[in-house]
């Protein structure tokens, strides 16, 4: 599969980055066009019309601890928390354009800590935690042996298009 973000839909991708764990580097500029990417490709087939604001916090073990713990009752951190925020009962009802409305919280200090354990650079580490979160915005699952296969061979394939290189299942 190609993977190519068609540029007339740029318009219709509102994307806000914050860089709240600054030790990492990266390249807002490439990270918005992952996040583009996606979107047209996996959502702008279906709905031509549907607009998408993206939220994106990189945050620290602390932060997404404590969020972790507070909406999914889990005493753990992760590497990314995904929250699909659309309204899809008063879309229908007013009969408006669709909007989808997506907020991840992605673990800057992990990526930094897995990055340099699996030989790649934390920008693309992060980048598959973004990339992994919104699949699952827009309807990827991975609680099968078989599903999970597959949301990350489409993971690393739109990271190695992307320049990222394989990332999840690097050898």
């Amino acid at each position: 599969m190609t993977i190519m973000a068609p540029a007339e839909r740029d318009q219709d991708i509102v994307i806000q980055i914050a860089r709240n764990f600054k030790t990492i580097k990266v390249s807002v500029p490439k990270l918005k066009k992952l996040v583009k990417t996606i979107c047209n490709h996996f959502a702008g087939h279906e709905t031509p019309d549907t607009r998408y604001e993206i939220s994106i916090a990189i945050v620290d073990d602390a932060e997404i601890l404590k969020l972790n713990s507070q909406f999914l009752n889990h005493k753990r951190t992760t590497d990314c928390l995904s929250f699909d925020l659309s309204d899809t009962e008063e879309e229908s009802a007013t009969g408006n354009r669709k909007s989808k409305i997506f907020d991840l919280v992605v673990n800057g200090e992990m990526a930094v800590r897995q990055a340099n354990l699996r030989g790649h650079s934390s920008e693309a580490e992060l980048a598959l935690y973004i990339t992994h979160g919104l699949l699952h915005n827009l309807g990827f699952d991975d609680s099968a042996p078989s599903q999970a296969q597959t949301m990350h061979e489409t993971e690393d394939e739109i990271l190695q298009q992307l320049g990222y290189g394989l990332v999840y299942n690097r050898t």
